[in-house]
């Protein structure tokens, strides 16, 4: 018993001592991470801060101290090892101005290891445009495409039956026409089934990495140095482009579930969100479930962020699972409220061995 509480302690100090580190500048202030800053569009990659999963999207983004599906390989992924069979999910969102934003992922449980692995692919993308410039606006005959991914592995781990923690590697890529950039970042989560029946904890750290910088045949061009030498004016060089960070963000999150028997259960979940480029903010999320397999959804986004455009979420799905032939099939729908950009639906699909 004293080796499981020491366990949990050095765990949760070392991930508060994380947030401390990586929320402090140079010198030594908080200025990195202050609560009324707002850094919107100052980060690259910002498809990483799309949720994943219409059910977790239905309940606000409340979703680091649920995670218990596929979709935790994004929210926490210490909640993969409470995954018991194998999974798979795919979800499509439609997303603004046409873009798509899909997601396919996957958990393999090690029960022998009290383990689990998980694999996940996330990109966002547009179809093709016309390619249009100054002299030709109608368009020259060709066209690009821009598109980003993510591709990661994530590994988690029971220390006991209530504790877990996880880590996922990523490669992360983007692309628009001809120019690409590429960085690597790091997730890291905490999960703990509390001892009071219902209540859960969780917390995750996502896309902590390297920065991004865009090169390409594109960016190439021809200068003259110098005006008043002939023959001198065609000097091959090529534009300087900036680093930008990825969008670090710090989740806490709790959760409980109230059984009303007959009635079926219902969860209510906090996650609390400590972003590096926006205001800190709240997602609010709950889940009615009867009979184990139909399920209806609610939340709300950014609670306290001025800024923002996200607000309300609806959700709903099926769940239906055969003891007899181990097989399962999951359907989940999300609506989401965004303001002056109108609103969007996500739509998930998952198969359960």
């Amino acid at each position: 018993m004293k080796l499981k509480q020491t366990t949990y302690i050095l765990l949760l100090i070392i991930f508060l001592s994380t947030v401390t580190t990586f929320s402090q500048s140079k010198d030594g202030t908080t200025s990195t991470f202050r609560t009324e800053v707002d850094g919107i569009g100052t980060n690259a990659l910002t498809f990483l801060e799309i949720g994943v999963g219409s059910r977790a999207m239905g309940m606000g983004g409340a979703y680091a101290a649920i995670a218990n599906d596929v979709s935790s390989l994004y929210w926490n992924p210490a909640g993969v090892v409470w995954v018991e069979n194998m999974e798979i999910q795919v979800s499509h969102n439609e997303w603004f101005l046409d873009s798509k934003y899909e997601f396919v992922g996957g958990v393999f449980p090690i029960p022998s290891l009290n383990s689990a692995v998980g694999i996940s692919f996330t990109t966002i993308g547009f179809d093709d445009q016309p390619v249009r410039t100054v002299n030709r606006p109608e368009g020259t005959g060709e066209y690009y495409d821009a598109r980003d991914f993510a591709l990661g592995l994530t590994f988690a781990s029971a220390i006991t039956d209530r504790f877990s923690f996880g880590i996922t590697a990523k490669y992360l890529s983007s692309q628009i026409w001809h120019e690409t950039a590429s960085a690597f970042a790091t997730d890291l989560g905490i999960f703990y089934n509390t001892e009071l029946e219902g209540l859960r904890l969780g917390f995750s750290m996502s896309n902590f990495g390297t920065t991004l910088k865009y090169a390409g045949r594109d960016i190439h061009t021809t200068v003259d140095p110098d005006k008043e030498i002939e023959n001198f004016d065609r000097v091959p060089a090529e534009y300087s482009t900036d680093s930008y960070p990825l969008p670090l963000l710090f989740r806490a999150g709790i959760s409980y579930n109230v059984n009303m028997s007959d009635f079926g259960s219902t969860v209510f979940a906090v996650d609390l969100l400590h972003p590096s480029n926006a205001p800190e903010a709240i997602n609010l999320g709950m889940e009615y479930s009867f009979l184990g397999m139909f399920f209806l959804r609610g939340g709300y986004q950014n609670l306290f962020d001025g800024e923002n455009e996200s607000g309300l979420t609806l959700g709903a799905g099926v769940d239906y699972y055969n003891n007899a032939s181990n097989f399962g099939v999951r359907f989940d729908y999300a609506w989401n409220e965004w303001g002056l950009l109108d609103n969007s639906q996500s739509f998930s699909v998952g198969l359960v061995f």
